[in-house]
């Protein structure tokens, strides 16, 4: 073997890290994304069906009480190792987030899929104990064309409901037919007065759009949940849950909350009009509708949400480009998972609304992604840096949010985690030097966190501390105004536990 192939296999063996999830040796939530492009593309082009899983871990919670998020950890690896273990070479496993693992199982219907699932969740329970038991949800595509969006949220919306009859069961959707070539939407029109259904299904199917039909809120529930809609005519007066609770139930579901809803209203019902914002409607129609200003209004969210679908796509990319910053650097493996992973539950203690969360995951995963740009003779450099190489160094803030700008919109604070991380309180952090409220909550967070996993993790010039001696160091930061009190207090509870 020569010098040649000594560098192919180095390449090999770094564009698959970039792939891998450290903790599980599974693919990571990047890869899963672009495999599942690639099989929804296969199953369109030769008709063959194909089934997703999403799987998650029940109790974690309460197992990381008893034993600790070292422990909680290695739970995971343990189920994940069993989990690949028993699927076949054709189908992906992977590290979807947090404590669900995921699977596409090619050429194989939802059935099939249910019943092989199912054999590996008793396997998990049966080598592991009920402490260990798994909630998995199953969704299927048959023929035809789907977007990733819509059949993630069918497993999810799955799991879910296997976790809400009490876990260690697998749940399985009925079939989320991909949209015929044909259609440029699927829109649900719920109203009990079937005179309004019909009146609106002959306004908009003569112009692409596939039209479902449900005449109470149950009804529409569950077809939200168990199929492919991009958008929700829904009248407000209606026996039994009235549209805004319907309205309120979407948008508060992490499986349905990005499908955009219209509520159907009264001339001078004002007061319906201000409870549907509270519970989250995106737009507006009077009763009867006018066909130019319904058309106007349906397509412009139904490009938003083709639109957010597209900007997902774009975040899994840059996640796969900060795990491929990470394969470079052998000192920081599952680093920014570990980052991401603990800002969140911080994020969850302090009481963060989900927008924060989200923020908090996105930037725990990317806020190194700016290191993209720095040599790795520096990255990896055995000794201490010296001042050039430090300066190199302390731009990666500034070229990750360059990075990440075009998707602003779409990261929210997480572009200011990316960017104000290394941020200290009494203005003597980098890159911009900022001070006290100038620095965002979750970079906040995320800061306190970042240190810890440094100081704990062993580097190219050092040995990682304990975890007394971390804490020690994130006090001191603190009493010297550098670091939030209030942040450090909950990451502690969380790390002492």
């Amino acid at each position: 073997m020569g010098p040649g192939d000594d560098h192919t296999q180095e390449y090999q063996a770094e564009s698959r890290a970039s792939m891998v999830d450290a903790l599980t040796g599974l693919f990571n939530h990047g890869y899963f994304h672009h495999a599942l492009r690639q099989e929804l593309d296969r199953s369109q082009r030769y008709g063959v069906e194909c089934s997703i899983a999403l799987v998650g871990l029940d109790s974690l919670a309460s197992y990381n009480r008893l034993h600790g998020h070292a422990g909680g950890d290695k739970r995971i690896s343990q189920t994940a190792t069993l989990f690949s273990e028993s699927l076949r070479q054709a189908d992906v496993a992977a590290r979807y987030e947090g404590d669900v693992l995921a699977a596409i199982l090619p050429h194989t219907d939802s059935e099939a899929a249910t019943a092989a699932l199912d054999r590996a969740r008793v396997t998990i329970e049966e080598e592991l104990g009920r402490d260990a038991s798994v909630s998995i949800g199953v969704a299927e595509v048959r023929v035809g064309r789907q977007a990733a969006g819509p059949l993630l949220d069918a497993a999810m919306a799955a799991l879910e409901r296997a976790r809400r009859e009490g876990g260690n069961r697998t749940v399985r959707f009925a079939s989320v037919e991909q949209e015929p070539g044909g259609a440029d939407a699927r829109i649900l029109v719920v109203d009990d007065i079937e005179q309004n259904r019909r009146l609106l299904k002959a306004l908009l199917e003569p112009v692409g759009y596939e039209i479902i039909q449900a005449d109470n809120g149950d009804d529409a529930l569950s077809i939200i949940h168990h199929g492919n809609v991009d958008l929700v005519l829904l009248d407000i007066m209606m026996p039994g849950i009235d549209g805004i609770e319907v309205c309120r139930r979407i948008k508060s579901n992490r499986a349905t909350r990005m499908v955009p809803v219209i509520m159907i209203t009264g001339l001078d019902d004002v007061d319906a009009k201000v409870k549907s914002i509270d519970a989250g409607a995106d737009d507006f129609l009077t009763k009867p509708a006018n066909r130019h200003e319904l058309l106007a209004r349906v397509r412009n969210l139904v490009r938003s949400k083709k639109l957010n679908e597209d900007l997902t796509s774009m975040e899994d990319v840059l996640i796969s480009l900060a795990n491929a910053v990470e394969a470079r650097d052998k000192y920081t493996e599952g680093h920014v998972q570990r980052v991401a992973d603990l800002a969140t539950s911080a994020g969850r203690a302090m009481g963060c609304t989900p927008e924060q969360i989200r923020a908090l995951r996105l930037g725990g995963v990317l806020h190194d992604i700016g290191k993209l740009g720095t040599p790795d003779s520096i990255l990896n450099k055995p000794d201490k840096l010296d001042a050039k190489e430090w300066e190199i160094i302390r731009m990666h803030p500034v070229v990750g949010n360059q990075i990440c700008l075009p998707l602003k919109e779409s990261l929210g604070e997480a572009l200011a985690i990316i960017r104000q991380h290394h941020e200290k309180l009494d203005g003597s952090g980098y890159p911009d030097g900022l001070r006290a409220d100038e620095i965002g909550l979750v970079a906040r967070i995320l800061a306190v966190v970042d240190i810890y996993d440094a100081l704990v993790t062993d580097r190219a010039y050092r040995k990682g501390m304990s975890q007394e001696r971390a804490i020690s160091i994130l006090q001191e930061e603190t009493d010297d105004g550098k670091l939030d009190g209030e942040v450090l207090k909950y990451f502690l509870t969380l790390v002492q536990e």
